[in-house]
């Protein structure tokens, strides 16, 4: 997850009781989220923050008891598409610092995300 830009922030997934123990690693930097799995064989993916659509926290019971999270992340990558970061700790402020750089890299590269839904879930142009 070496990058030229400086990693904000870097977590180990989690196992169930709030253990360290998994083989993924989640980062992100200025401009990207890195996603690090495998042990045998290491799969790195990375999303350009300005790609991310949506981003929404869950936390179940046992996640509450040992102060974990998931974020979910909606994204427009091809390889990645949504993906969920998982059992991270202080999951909350992770999600706000996160989302806080979407938008700023959102608006550096002057991408919008303009869509406008009706009742029935179909997307409505703006000619419509």
């Amino acid at each position: 997850m070496e990058d030229s830009k400086k990693i904000i922030w870097e977590e180990r997934k989690r196992n169930c009781l709030g253990l360290p123990w998994t083989f993924t690693k989640y980062a992100f930097s200025e401009d990207r989220i890195f996603v690090k799995s495998g042990l045998l064989k290491t799969v790195e993916n990375e999303v350009r923050l300005y790609r991310v659509m949506d981003l929404s926290l869950t936390r179940t019971l046992s996640q509450k008891i040992f102060g974990l999270g998931t974020i979910k992340v909606s994204s427009a990558d091809k390889t990645l598409g949504n993906f969920e970061i998982i059992n991270i700790r202080n999951s909350e402020e992770v999600k706000e610092q996160l989302s806080q750089l979407v938008e700023e890299n959102r608006d550096r590269k002057r991408v919008s995300n303009r869509e406008y839904m009706d009742d029935d879930d179909n997307i409505l142009d703006d000619d419509d």
